[in-house]
């Protein structure tokens, strides 16, 4: 979640800013953060019709991705690992940056090419894997991974497939799209969160806050939105060099230059785009997935500059793969939070469970409110009605957070932009060291 979207920063000047200093001087990695020294993990009170979910369109979006992959207009790709097989762009299988990250915890991972490390028009949100979508921790014999990006002004969003072996990194980009018919046997679709015609009832958003793999399912969460999209429906496009999206007069495909898209099958929503976060209508600012108890949930949580936030866990039905909703085939009706806490971290950006600990991306308590986006980001631990403690120093501007049952790692990912040297990274790391 880059700051500005919804955030203020808070200065402190004379007597008051003197004291915060000392204050924060005196602050260890092992003590709570300093705004809330007194403050848990807690509970809190859910009231019938509080903190819900209502189901989007996905009736029509099935009609259009029909329409057209009957049209011959895209290749269709029926799993992740398959793109790769195009081969795609090279990564760093290591560490490219510094990333504060305490030792002890056996930390590893990999880096963007210079290109997308560098880039000032995407950036990266949300990650998640194979360890979420089946158990096992692999997807057909593969360890993949998939980042969330958001574009410029949010016109555009998009997904990385990855596949990282130790050695070598390949990976592609694949545009998030949303389709459409344009009569009873025609469609097209549009990107997610760019201009163009609005057949569906709702403004859907392109910043691509979050993003979770759940068998075939993958969902991303931005503001007052999950977005549903199916990994069976990869789409390759016939048209690489075009800036358009959609299906053209001539019955080319095109994704903004991009090799692929996938198509959105549906959404469940919060609220309107544009609203306002709240208790009512919360903001789905992170994503991740917790297997440890049943059933399987999805948790989010809505950055608070001060803290305070909710952490909210969404019942996931194993045999649709979706949000369990109050009606039977759960692509309609509304889904009830199963549980909602109180979240003290200052501009909590990520969360993750392992059943036992959350884990949380945020600001560090020794510069808790600072502007300057270079500072170490931390990832805090807390167990419910326990106050959060610092594991770790982490990469700046530190983002979605994503805990692998099957190796026991935490893995993350950073947003920081720097145009000429770079600093972003993936990252897992060993929680209890």
């Amino acid at each position: 979640m880059t700051k500005r979207m919804f955030l203020t920063s808070r200065r402190w000047s004379g007597a008051a800013g003197a004291f915060l200093a000392l204050l924060l001087s005196a602050v260890t990695l092992s003590v709570a953060h300093p705004a809330a020294a007194a403050s848990v993990l807690a509970p809190v009170t859910v009231h019938p019709g509080e903190y819900t979910m209502r189901a989007g369109d996905f009736g029509k979006r099935g009609e259009a991705i029909r329409n057209i992959e009957a049209s011959g207009s895209v290749s269709v790709r029926t799993s992740p690992e398959q793109i790769l097989a195009d081969g795609g762009h090279a990564g760093r299988p290591a560490l490219c940056h510094n990333t504060n990250l305490d030792g002890s915890l056996k930390y590893d991972g990999f880096c963007w090419n210079q290109t997308d490390d560098t880039s000032s028009v995407w950036t990266p949100q949300g990650l998640t894997g194979s360890h979420d979508a089946q158990p096992g921790g692999t997807w057909n014999g593969h360890y993949l991974y998939i980042a969330s990006w958001h574009y410029t002004n949010n016109d555009y969003a998009r997904i990385t497939i990855a596949e990282s072996t130790g050695t070598s990194v390949t990976y592609q980009h694949v545009l998030l799209v949303d389709p459409y018919s344009t009569s009873s046997s025609s469609a097209t679709f549009r990107a997610v969160g760019g201009a163009g015609d609005m057949p569906q009832t709702d403004v859907l958003s392109g910043h691509a806050d979050g993003v979770t793999w759940y068998g075939n399912k993958l969902f991303v969460a931005t503001g007052h939105q999950i977005q549903v999209y199916d990994l069976r429906h990869l789409w390759k496009m016939s048209d690489t060099g075009s800036a358009s999206v959609g299906v053209e007069s001539n019955g080319n495909s095109s994704a903004h230059y991009s090799n692929w898209a996938l198509p959105m099958v549906g959404a469940y929503f919060t609220g309107s785009a544009g609203d306002p976060c709240n208790a009512i209508e919360p903001c789905l600012t992170s994503l991740s997935l917790d297997r440890s108890s049943t059933p399987d949930a999805l948790v989010t949580t809505q950055i608070a500059e001060h803290g305070g936030g909710p952490l909210m866990r969404w019942p996931l039905n194993a045999s649709t793969a979706l949000p369990n909703t109050d009606t039977e085939d759960d692509t309609t009706g509304t889904v009830t939070a199963s549980a909602v806490y109180s979240v003290p971290i200052w501009k909590v950006q990520g969360a993750a469970t392992d059943g036992k600990y959350y884990y949380f991306s945020g600001e560090c308590p020794e510069t808790a409110g600072t502007t300057d986006s270079d500072v170490p980001y931390c990832i805090h631990r807390a167990a419910v009605g326990e106050a959060p403690h610092v594991l770790t120093h982490a990469p700046p501007l530190t983002q979605n957070l994503s805990y692998a049952p099957s190796s026991g790692r935490l893995w993350g990912l950073n947003e920081r932009e720097n145009t000429t040297t770079g600093k972003r990274v993936v990252f897992s790391l060993v929680p209890s060291a």
